[in-house]
């Protein structure tokens, strides 16, 4: 079993954190995504997206998607619990974790594909968009700001993926799209400063 990773690319982060949370070794094996080694043929037939990250199973089968990678993980090693401990607080984390990825992950990568220079060739860059992407992202810190001003963590009294895909998102932005967490936006600070200590997120 390995996992077809990139050191920067924040989805294949996201695995690595939830794994390194659990205490699970997986062998990496690193994928030159800016020399487009990832939609060369060889790896479309691993995943015909071209995405990355990738679990390869020991029978030759691959699964694709950071979220599913996790599911199956959390499935064979249950403890910690990253994704809820029952339905309902499964349903709540997946709720949240959903959301990070719509109004926090999202609107960052966007800003970044569109206003970073690393994506100059790669795609056709609106750095209009991409400036209204990184504007709409501030604006959803500060409604975040306002969930985490009532409990600790993204989905409630616990860690979990939501607080891994949040922050992913946020580091993407204050990495490569410009956005760094204004002062104001206090309790994200809070937030923000817990979960980068905790020795999962240099994973």
């Amino acid at each position: 079993m390995k996992i077809y990773s990139h050191e920067l690319a924040p989805n294949p982060r996201r695995v690595r954190i939830f794994l390194a949370e659990k205490g699970i070794t997986v062998a990496y094996e690193q994928v030159d995504i800016f020399s487009g080694k990832n939609r060369t043929p060889e790896f479309l037939q691993k995943n015909p997206l071209g995405g990355i990250p990738v679990l390869e199973f020991d029978d030759g089968t691959y699964l694709a998607e950071s979220v599913a990678i996790c599911r199956y993980f959390e499935g064979m090693f249950p403890e910690p619990p990253l994704m809820g401990v029952d339905p309902r607080d499964q349903a709540f984390v997946e709720m949240w974790n959903r959301r990070m990825e719509l109004e926090i992950f999202g609107p960052i990568g966007r800003a970044m594909q569109h206003t970073n220079p690393i994506f100059k060739g790669r795609l056709e860059q609106f750095p209009a968009f991409g400036d209204t992407q990184r504007a709409r992202a501030l604006e959803r810190l500060e409604w975040l700001d306002s969930i985490l001003a009532q409990r600790p963590f993204v989905a409630g009294d616990r860690y979990t993926i939501a607080d891994i895909t949040a922050l992913v998102g946020i580091d993407l932005g204050r990495g490569y799209a410009g956005l760094e967490i204004p002062p104001a936006i206090r309790h994200v600070h809070r937030w923000h400063q817990a979960v980068s200590s905790r020795p999962s997120a240099k994973a």
